[in-house]
């Protein structure tokens, strides 16, 4: 595990691990990233105005609200499917912009040390995802343990995905 589009890994590189995925379309390949601007341009540089393959989902990292940046390239990546890990959320993120993107994965931080997140933090990103018609993943409150708190959000499991939208009522 590591980002594959850090400064010191090649484009060179990157295209080989393009290249297998792209090969491999029986999986599904999950890249997640804090370089959000090189994968965009990685990205466009490499499917122009191509449909990327549907098997490679592109996403970024995005802690709190003063990393919505990354959001913005994303939305210029070049992706079948684009999503948000907001994981660990440290912090509220506000208002977001979700169009074209398809999937918002929420989670707190584990292990020693770990900072809490607060429950208004998740609900204000669950309901933006439900008003903007956004596929919501909530992974876990964090703790010491990542399991340690459980996965519960307003009394439920939210495991939505991608083009799955679970339309429970919450």
């Amino acid at each position: 595990m590591s980002d594959l589009f850090h400064k010191g890994v090649p484009d060179e590189f990157v295209g080989r691990v393009f290249d297998v995925m792209e090969q491999a379309s029986h999986h599904v390949f999950q890249v997640l990233t804090k370089r959000s601007s090189r994968m965009a341009t990685f990205t466009r540089r490499r499917y122009g105005e191509a449909i990327p393959p549907a098997n490679v989902w592109l996403g970024v990292s995005v802690e709190d609200g003063l990393r919505k940046g990354r959001i913005a390239h994303l939305r210029r990546t070049a992706a079948a499917v684009r999503f948000l890990s907001v994981e660990p959320l440290i912090g509220p993120m506000g208002e977001i912009d979700l169009s074209n993107i398809d999937w918002v994965i929420v989670g707190g931080e584990s292990g020693p040390g770990h900072r809490p997140m607060l429950p208004e933090w998740v609900d204000e990103v669950q309901e933006q995802c439900a008003e903007q018609s956004v596929a919501f993943f909530f992974k876990q409150w964090g703790g010491i343990r990542p399991k340690a708190n459980g996965r519960l959000l307003k009394g439920r499991e939210w495991n939505e995905f991608p083009g799955e939208r679970n339309e429970i009522a919450a």
